[in-house]
């Protein structure tokens, strides 16, 4: 799971040590946005390419039909929109989402959620699936991703490329980082932040000059001491000089040996040859709350965690938040309804919890969970700490507590979720964290 590492609002340039145990600053309700120093033709020579085609097989059995970036979250909204809202309301308005694992269904959710730009001020958003210009095989990593579209990305003419992954959650202003990449003449820079050095074997571990030049980089070292103070970790987010990078894809392409990752092989080959690399310390969120708040859903706990800080009385991410706002694809449906007062014990109510449009909640209960479009809760049923998808259906006197239910999945009456831990490993996939993931196929084998 990735943890949640947090720096208070005003934090200087030079990135600064924080206590070990130091995981949540309470900032301020609502800040006043400074305008990043960007000149809006700045902008105009980024080219943002989101990277959506990964699997996530640490998510299964959620990855199974839809990529990871495409998973839903938050009840409304599928994990890639939070990347695609940096980017909107950064002001960046040349987008390529590369996708690979089952495209079709981010190709989907783009052209509906997304079809915001003006084709006639030279906007765009496309999804590309791999194009087997270069090789006949998809993407091998993430720096073959660029080498195969290598022609494309040349074409653009772009000075800069903005190199996002599809599948974290977190509010930035990309133009601070521009800004600084362009004061400091970098040819590359990384957003950076801290996590406890238990879990830092999980994150690309970064180490730093007095200038905030990278002078080291190694993907998920193993020889950590976990008792160490905290690690500074790449955020895998990454603004480059477009030549720089082009170049060095290209490179990488003819090592036979290379993994065609910018973790393992692109960054830190350019970090040795003695590139300008820096370090950008993600020092303050963007909208309402300034706290830095970053997720890698790296995991089905990090999932469920990180959609679980949503359901807070004052989440520290704010769904709710109007100075920063995400969008997704249009939902049709009608609002939530609650149905039954409280006759024969029945009492349809939500406490604590996020319900999707087209949900009916029949006489069941729902506690600190989040429920997803078209869900429905039927009398006497009990969800607690749980995330419900597009679709699901507990039937009536069933308990489902500390669960993620797949989408479209019937619970039958009287199940019990949750409960029996023993009973739970023995049908579903149970988490180090005792979170169990139920399917259809799941529910099919005999208890």
């Amino acid at each position: 799971m990735a943890p949640l590492i947090l720096y208070a609002a005003a934090a200087p340039a030079r990135i600064e040590a924080i206590d070990a145990t130091t995981r949540i600053y309470v900032g301020s309700p609502r800040v006043t946005q400074t305008p990043p120093s960007v000149h809006p033709d700045d902008l105009k020579k980024v080219l943002t390419l989101v990277l959506a085609g990964g699997r996530g097989r640490r998510l299964d059995p959620l990855t199974r039909h839809m990529p990871k970036p495409a998973i839903p979250f938050g009840g409304t909204f599928r994990i890639i929109d939070f990347t695609l809202a940096n980017c909107v309301n950064s002001g960046l308005r040349h987008i390529y989402v590369l996708t690979q694992y089952q495209s079709s269904v981010l190709m989907r959710h783009v052209r509906h959620g997304w079809d915001l730009f003006s084709p006639d001020l030279g906007e765009y958003i496309y999804t590309f699936p791999p194009q087997l210009a270069q090789v006949e095989v998809g993407y091998q990593g993430t720096a073959d991703a660029i080498y195969q579209n290598l022609y494309m990305l040349e074409g653009e003419k772009r000075e800069h490329l903005l190199v996002l992954s599809g599948d974290h959650i977190y509010r930035m202003d990309y133009r601070d980082l521009l800004a600084q990449h362009l004061s400091s003449n970098a040819d590359a820079t990384l957003a950076v932040t801290r996590v406890p050095a238990a879990d830092a074997h999980q994150f690309g571990v970064i180490e730093i000059n007095e200038g905030n030049r990278i002078t080291k980089f190694r993907e998920k070292p193993q020889d950590l001491d976990p008792k160490s103070p905290p690690q500074l970790v790449n955020m895998g987010i990454f603004l480059f000089r477009s030549a720089v990078l082009l170049e060095a894809a290209a490179r990488d392409a003819g090592i036979a040996a290379s993994r065609h990752d910018f973790a393992y092989n692109l960054v830190p080959d350019l970090v040795e040859q003695g590139a300008k690399v820096m370090a950008f310390p993600f020092a303050r969120s963007a909208g309402e709350k300034p706290a830095p708040y970053w997720r890698d859903i790296g995991t089905l706990d990090g999932y469920f965690e990180a959609n679980m800080d949503l359901v807070d009385v004052s989440p520290l991410f704010n769904l709710y938040d109007h100075l920063w706002p995400i969008r997704s694809a249009p939902i049709q449906a009608p609002p939530a309804k609650f149905v039954f007062s409280g006759g024969e014990g029945r009492i349809g109510h939500a406490v604590d919890s996020l319900v999707s449009h087209g949900t009916i909640v029949s006489g069941g209960q729902v506690w600190r969970s989040i429920v997803g479009p078209s869900a429905r809760i039927n009398s006497w049923a009990k969800v607690e700490d749980s995330i419900l998808l597009n679709g699901v259906e507990i039937e009536r006197h069933c308990v489902v507590r500390r669960a993620i239910v797949d989408r479209d999945v019937k619970v039958p009456t009287g199940t019990q979720i949750g409960v029996d831990h023993a009973a739970d490993e023995k049908r579903f996939t149970v988490t180090p964290k005792g979170i169990v993931v139920v399917t259809s196929e799941a529910l099919a084998r005999p208890k």
